[in-house]
């Protein structure tokens, strides 16, 4: 039994919609998936992709991901890698293929001299939080994430204002 990583290829976006959904639904959240194949290809295979893609893979079977995009320090004056979803499938899980996604985007941090690799867990999810202390990842606190989506952006982009 074998592990690979590889980038992810245009024949792979079933494939990572697929291991979207099985994230999704670890995470009690699948109802928020409205994600096509149409939509995660173009955006990981479009003319300028701006989301990438590692695919774990187990004895050539495929096993795990991480999507990722490169963010921006403004502090730091420097990108970094945001790391918008890791998950190995539940089979695969305890020999090393989390481990070594995110292993193979530290490297990338520090070969392309970018200072920081971030991302959320949710603080429920006890089994990661300690995979990722047991890395040496340690929490940002004094920081709320928020969002705006659905009908609050959509008010807000129509809202008059200054900006065109």
């Amino acid at each position: 039994m074998t592990a690979a990583l590889r980038p992810a290829r245009p024949a792979d976006a079933p494939l990572v919609l697929t291991l979207i959904r099985e994230l999704a639904e670890y995470e009690r959240l699948l109802h928020e998936v409205d994600a096509t194949e149409e939509l995660v290809a173009s955006a990981l295979f479009g003319d300028s992709p701006r989301v990438f893609c590692d695919i774990a893979e187990w004895s050539g079977a495929p096993a795990g991901f991480a999507l990722w995009f490169y963010s921006f320090s403004t502090f730091r004056g420097r990108h970094g890698i945001h790391l918008e979803d890791l998950y190995v499938r539940p089979a695969h899980r305890g020999r090393g293929l989390g481990r070594a996604l995110l292993q193979g985007l530290a490297r990338r941090c520090r070969d392309e001299g970018l200072p920081r690799l971030e991302w959320s867990v949710l603080d429920w999810n006890e089994p990661s939080i300690r995979f990722y202390r047991a890395l040496g990842a340690v929490p940002v606190d004094g920081w709320t994430r928020n969002r705006l989506d659905g009908d609050a952006l959509e008010r807000l982009a129509a809202a008059p204002g200054a900006a065109p």
